[in-house]
């Protein structure tokens, strides 16, 4: 497993080589994970669907830096809930979960939503039934870390919180909150919740052997956020795309603004239009960076060759992982962002 590169330092190679295929690109640092990814469908001879699967997989069982998986980022109540999404590009199925509760294994609930259903998403407890229909097992996703900040949070008025346009004021209390005239509130806040190790989603696209794309997501959302918010992660075209004609897309970031541009579903578009992985990068966050100027996020991309790239908006500059036959193992890269 390599541990660091530059991604100007061999994409001259990666532009040129024939051995882009098969390909396991992964947002944040998440090495464990895209190796994971890498055996499944390299070593294995696996499906691009379980190359996402176990890929994914690694990083809810591991709490990839706290952000995925069951015991991290509670709502307002205190509880762990999970966003996943698995989608095909050959057939364009999608299965995914929301508010995913007491269910550790939220991409392999999405993936039985994707194989089992003709839905493509299922929220909430009744998502929870689904799942623990289909064998998985029903546990508590809190731990004593999480506890210890759900009390601290409380402690501190519930500060910070997503609440708006409320009274009392909840830049100040817990409430029990009453709203009040959007004209005399505040707007909306940007930036409250994250820090640089505040890494969040993982987002993932695979190409198997046989030239086969999915790609894929899976997060435990905002940390303190409203009870029942669901982010951009199990959106079709949000949080991830794969269309086997064209290639796919993963994002990460302040999700709440990524969705109302579905930067995924974009990218893939702009790729089908003739953009290069690099420039189709640019052009979802960009897109994004004008109505939205202080949002936080990136995305990542390759086309069917195997080709890819990434881009990103308010982070200083943004780690993603990559394997492929090039690479051999894992490998580390960072982007500058757009707007460094």
């Amino acid at each position: 497993m390599k541990v660091f590169c530059t991604f100007v330092c061999i994409l001259g190679a990666l532009q040129k080589s024939t051995a882009l295929t098969p390909l396991i690109l992964t947002t944040w640092d998440f090495l464990n994970a895209t190796q994971s990814g890498w055996n499944a469908v390299f070593n294995n001879s696996g499906s691009a669907l379980d190359g996402i699967e176990q890929g994914i997989t690694r990083c809810e069982v591991e709490q990839c830096h706290g952000a995925v998986g069951w015991g991290n980022k509670m709502d307002e109540n205190g509880e762990t809930t999970l966003d996943s999404m698995i989608m095909d590009g050959v057939s364009h199925d999608v299965g995914a979960v929301g508010g995913l509760r007491r269910v550790k294994n939220a991409i392999g609930v999405a993936r039985k939503v994707l194989e089992h259903t003709n839905h493509t998403l299922l929220v909430g407890d009744l998502a929870t039934k689904f799942a623990i229909d289909m064998g998985f097992r029903e546990e508590s996703l809190t731990n004593n870390k999480s506890r210890d900040v759900q009390r601290d949070w409380i402690r501190d008025n519930c500060q910070p919180n997503f609440r708006r346009n409320m009274a009392p004021n909840p830049r100040t209390s817990c409430g029990p909150y009453k709203p009040i005239n959007p004209s005399i509130a505040s707007n909306r806040q940007f930036n409250q919740h994250r820090d640089t190790k505040d890494h969040d989603t993982i987002g993932m696209v695979a190409i198997d052997k046989q030239g086969r794309i999915a790609a894929g997501t899976s997060t435990n959302g905002l940390i303190h956020k409203i009870p029942g918010r669901v982010g951009d992660s199990p959106v079709p075209g949000s949080g991830s795309y794969a269309d086997q004609e064209v290639g796919g897309a993963a994002c990460t970031g302040d999700g709440d603004v990524m969705m109302r541009f579905v930067p995924s579903y974009h990218a893939t578009e702009m790729m089908r239009n003739g953009m290069s992985p690099q420039d189709a990068a640019n052009d979802a966050i960009l897109r994004i960076a004008k109505k939205y100027p202080k949002f936080e996020g990136a995305i990542i991309v390759a086309n069917i060759a195997g080709q890819f790239a990434s881009a990103c908006w308010g982070l200083g500059s943004f780690n993603f992982a990559a394997a492929n036959s090039l690479l051999g193992g894992a490998t580390l890269f960072n982007v500058p962002c757009l707007n460094s």
